[in-house]
């Protein structure tokens, strides 16, 4: 059974929800892994024709989990770790948000509380996306990388926004401006955004499932001619690169000595060199 997601179903309608609330859903290679199980299941499934994802607790997602203190899922382990296998290992979690773009089922993304880094890009690569209007969305908070989140945003927001925000370490807006950037579909108070989900849920799951596939592939064909994969995926090469430089390994330090929390503290108080 799932231990880092929930699946559900009522009717034509499948939650999945992300359930690391204790990490604020920080993203593991485990969850997403059944994340991507979840999404396979609904496809299979001839009565789900739209996938709602969400997040248990406080948050939607803080982004990747580095409490190991390493960029992306956790620690490493096992094997000579280089540029080439690191490269391979964040393409790997780059094809698996892929896996969402490719689904033949309509997936609509629920963001409240903190979207973080890689919970951006696993927000942005929902087909639809509804964020509560005082979510705190933004970039890597630590200098861990480079690239690989913020091709994400440069695709959605353009290069100019994208700067903006990721040349400094930890930017931060609320949903409202995420959408009005162009990141996100719609923001709505707090309190009206499950229900504004689940009203359009419903009214997507009305379509039938083959004409939702057709529509969702014709859509995602006009990004695939502009280059959108491809802009995504040298995001890897550009962030392997930055993890062997040394501030990132600085920051790596950090967070192994004293613990993420208080690595953050310290880089929000006076940043390293």
């Amino acid at each position: 059974m799932p231990e880092t997601i929930r699946y559900e179903v009522e009717g034509r309608v499948a939650t999945v929800t992300l359930n690391r609330p204790e990490k604020l859903n920080a993203i593991s290679a485990e969850m997403q892994r059944e994340l991507l199980e979840a999404l396979r299941g609904a496809e299979r499934d001839p009565e789900v024709r739209v996938v709602v994802l969400k997040g248990e607790g406080r948050s939607f997602c803080a982004g990747y989990d580095v409490s190991g203190g390493t960029e992306g899922a956790g620690p490493r382990s096992g094997g000579a770790y280089t540029i080439a296998t690191d490269r391979d290992r964040l393409e790997g979690f780059l094809r698996g948000w892929l896996a969402i773009w490719d689904a033949r089922i309509p997936v609509i993304a629920q963001v409240h509380g903190h979207c973080l880094a890689g919970g951006t890009q696993l927000a942005a690569i929902c087909d639809v996306t509804f964020v509560a209007e005082d979510t705190r969305v933004g970039a890597p908070q630590l200098p861990l990388g480079a690239g690989f989140v913020a091709a994400f945003w440069a695709w959605y927001v353009g290069p100019k926004r994208a700067k903006e925000l990721f040349f400094p370490v930890g930017s931060m807006i609320s949903g409202r401006e995420a959408v009005e950037m162009g990141l996100f579909n719609r923001a709505v108070p707090a309190a009206d955004l499950e229900r504004t989900v689940a009203e359009y849920a419903a009214l997507v799951a009305k379509t039938p499932k083959e004409l939702l596939a057709l529509q969702k592939q014709s859509i995602n064909r006009t990004q695939e001619v502009q280059g959108f994969r491809e802009a995504l995926l040298q995001g890897t090469e550009v962030d392997a690169i930055a993890h062997f430089t040394d501030s990132v390994k600085e920051t790596n330090r950090r967070i192994r000595e004293t613990g993420l929390r208080a690595a953050l503290a310290e880089w929000q108080r006076e940043g390293w060199g």
